[in-house]
């Protein structure tokens, strides 16, 4: 290995490229990691959260004297407490800290208690009369646009049209079809939760596990009537987030008890709570027609797809943008007639979860491919190969794809793979209803499905997306050390790993000290988008370029040891990096250089499907996906698993039920994700085919195995039944009755 511009040869441990140990890792399995829910303080109070019971309705009057009478209460908050502006959002600042006169969704926070005890706190709670009068809940997403408005201007949050080639062109062979994608909640392992100091500025310190700290900042700061100085955020332990943190919870809540009362305030949520309390993925219907020569060429892709932002905007215009530009999937077509809309109802509020709008198109596109072969009567990969993407293709949007995109190759690794055995004897572990002892094996048929799909990796559209980090060098008890601090906030993703590989990398020290993530420093953007290893990575390696330039300046080409050189002195560096430039799209026709870059990924599902019970067991995983780099190679692992588990559950397990907009299961009781038994064993190809774009060619990796995952499985069940299956998650009574007209589609 090459010497490092210090100087000093990096160790084989802990560089880029190798398998980097988690500096949290221990922590974690051990049970001795704090967690945001773990703070504590002296003094401290707890906070708690009135919610609305209703989706839709009018606030009439609340009265608080029975809480406040409650011993131990300290203060009890309406929308009048809030001293800045009621209002916050991440796009669009549509929604209340706290409801005034009409509440949207069902769990909508109307008012606030601060009490000794928690139990303190629900008893008062309990005790706040709040008189409401019902309103019809608008729930249909598909004729939300001619409802009521819920807001003002109307129930249309945005439409994203995409138009490329000729609007009329026709084709030999034409498939259509309906496809619906249900709810789907992040399930993180750790409620929101965080701690609030009041200071003795007048502001407040700010405890939190979240995503993205100074857009949280400024979100409070405005909600506090406050200057962002005095608004200090800083990361608590985050158990999972994967977008369900994007948006606020208890932020403000938190703060306002705290300066209301002058005394630090804790607010945990409940698992329940917490189903009220964060953004959903978008509920979709999607229309399509795909039509193709008799050669398996598409001619023309035609979509119509609406998702269901809920009650509030949150990231539902980026969310749509997305299912938008990528709702064709990773093809070649000449013809594209694109419409997405993202709409308003009295369902829960709706934003980002892993994969952000590809997933619901990739599910209508490759079900649409699955269509398509079986009327060719060619074999479902063929199909997909003959389209692929490559390298200078060009995307509906008119933008050019300008580093590798193995879409074929990825297809072809996963159809190679050696498939597994067929059941030998009889193992209940082995056969849907395992250990349930439900079925000894009749009635179960095999299928083999096949998906790749595409995101977008960072942010687009013209976003300004960057990083900040600031090293410090310094010798400590005669070693070299290399602090590094940033606002980046590691959510369990390895962020952490990826820091400290680039400056072992880049200045040849093996000490890297992790400083906490806080609002100290310059924005390091959100964890989410697949970014932060390329953004936050990247500003990383300039920090180090420009440390590195002042210890050349300093030796002054001499071969001098790095201890001597630094002496007592320090080296501080701070870097402000971004990607290169995006656009945004045109609102007529949707063209656009609006994405940094492209992530592919592509699996092969194996299922057993037991047809008289309705039971679906996934046997087997193959997964293949460029990675451009990987910077930590068992991570990269990690996230495909993870994200392919995703997949699976949206699949055939995970989804919020709502009736007239109200949550029917919000527990893990009913609320199903898939466990170590339903996750089958996996096989996967990494492939390393460089960006050169992007620091060491990398590509994010953290979404691409969720797009693909369901839509391999609920192909690999219609293979095995027979049946249109044209909604996720698959149910039992999808696979046991008859399906009904709405499910199919047709094929001509």
């Amino acid at each position: 290995m090459s010497p490092s511009p210090t100087g000093l040869a990096p160790s084989a441990v802990g560089v880029v490229g190798t398998d980097s140990p988690r500096p949290d890792g221990h922590l974690k399995v051990r049970g001795e990691f704090a967690f945001a829910s773990d703070l504590w303080h002296e003094d401290m109070i707890w906070g708690a959260t009135l919610r609305s019971p209703h989706p839709h309705a009018r606030i009439t009057s609340v009265d608080v004297g029975d809480a406040l009478a409650v011993p131990g209460v300290h203060a009890v908050l309406t929308h009048r407490d809030v001293p800045g502006r009621n209002r916050y959002g991440l796009e669009h600042k549509d929604q209340p800290v706290l409801a005034e006169d009409v509440v949207r969704y069902q769990g909508e926070p109307v008012a606030l208690v601060g009490a000794d005890h928690p139990e303190t706190a629900l008893r008062a709670m309990k005790r706040i009369r709040v008189a409401y009068e019902v309103l019809p809940p608008v729930v249909d997403m598909e004729t939300a646009l001619d409802a009521p408005p819920l807001h003002p201007g109307g129930n249309l949050v945005r439409h994203v049209p995409v138009r490329r080639g000729d609007q009329a062109a026709r084709a030999e062979v034409v498939v259509t079809g309906r496809y619906e994608v249900g709810m789907q909640d992040q399930a993180f392992l750790g409620p929101e939760s965080g701690l609030a100091v009041p200071a003795e500025d007048g502001g407040v310190d700010l405890y939190v596990a979240t995503q993205w700290l100074h857009v949280d900042q400024a979100q409070v700061a405005v909600a506090l009537g406050m200057p962002l100085e005095r608004v200090r955020l800083t990361l608590a332990g985050v158990g999972g987030a994967f977008g369900g943190r994007e948006d606020l919870s208890m932020q403000i809540h938190a703060c306002l008890l705290a300066l209301h009362t002058g005394k630090p305030t804790k607010m945990v949520y409940n698992r329940e709570e917490s189903f009220y309390g964060h953004v959903h993925r978008h509920p979709a219907v999607l229309h399509y027609e795909h039509g193709a020569d008799r050669t398996g060429k598409l001619v023309y892709v035609k979509a119509r797809i609406v998702l269901d932002g809920g009650a509030y905007a949150s990231s539902t215009p980026a969310v749509v943008a997305n299912a938008a530009t990528l709702g064709v999937g990773p093809y070649e077509v000449e013809n594209v007639t694109v419409d997405c809309w993202g709409v308003y109802t009295n369902n829960p509020p709706c934003g980002a979860m892993r994969g952000f709008g590809a997933v619901q198109a990739a599910f209508g596109y490759e079900s649409q491919m699955d269509r398509l072969a079986e009327a060719l009567g060619v074999d479902p990969v063929a199909v997909r190969v003959r389209n692929a993407l490559s390298e200078g293709s060009v995307m509906p949007t008119g933008q050019v794809v300008d580093s590798p995109a193995p879409v074929a190759r990825l297809l072809e690794l996963v159809r190679d793979k050696p498939l597994p055995p067929p059941p030998g004897a009889l193992d209940l572990r082995d056969v849907p209803g395992g250990v349930a002892n439900t079925t000894h094996g009749e009635g179960v048929v095999r299928g083999i499905g096949y998906a790749v799909g595409v995101k977008n990796i960072c942010f687009s559209e013209g976003y300004d997306d960057y990083s900040t980090v600031r090293l410090r060098l310094q010798v400590v008890n005669g070693e070299p050390v290399v602090s590094a601090h940033t606002a980046a906030c590691e959510v369990g993703q390895g962020l952490v790993t990826v820091i400290q590989q680039v400056v072992r990398t880049e200045l040849g020290v093996d000490k890297v000290v992790l400083l906490p993530p806080d609002t100290s420093i310059g924005n390091g953007g959100s964890t989410s988008a697949s970014r932060q290893t390329y953004v936050t990575g990247g500003a990383v390696r300039a920090a180090c370029a420009a440390v590195a330039a002042r210890l050349a300046e300093r030796s002054a080409g001499r071969d001098a040891d790095l201890v001597e050189l630094l002496g007592d002195d320090v080296i501080d560096e701070t870097a402000e990096w971004r990607h290169r430039a995006t656009e945004p799209l045109d609102p007529v026709t949707g063209q656009g250089d609006a994405h940094v870059q492209y992530g592919f990924a592509a699996h092969r599902a194996v299922v057993d499907v037991d047809v008289e019970l309705g039971l679906v067991k996934v046997v087997e995983l193959a997964c293949a996906q460029d990675v451009g780099k990987a910077v930590n190679p068992r991570a990269v692992l990690g996230q495909i698993h993870g994200g392919s588990a995703q997949g699976l559950g949206l699949a055939v397990m995970e989804e919020i039920l709502t009736d007239g907009g109200r949550v029917r299961n919000p527990s893990f009781t009913d609320y199903l994700i898939p466990t170590a038994l339903d996750m089958p064993p996996m096989t996967v190809d990494v492939l390393e085919l460089a960006d050169p774009n992007a620091p060491y060619g990398l590509r994010g990796v953290g979404e691409p195995p969720t797009i693909s995952a369901t839509p391999a499985i609920v192909a690999a069940i219609r293979a095995a039944t027979g049946l249109p299956l044209a909604r996720v998650p698959v149910r039992p009574e999808h696979l046991c009755a008859l399906p009904g007209p709405e499910e199919g589609g047709t094929g001509r």
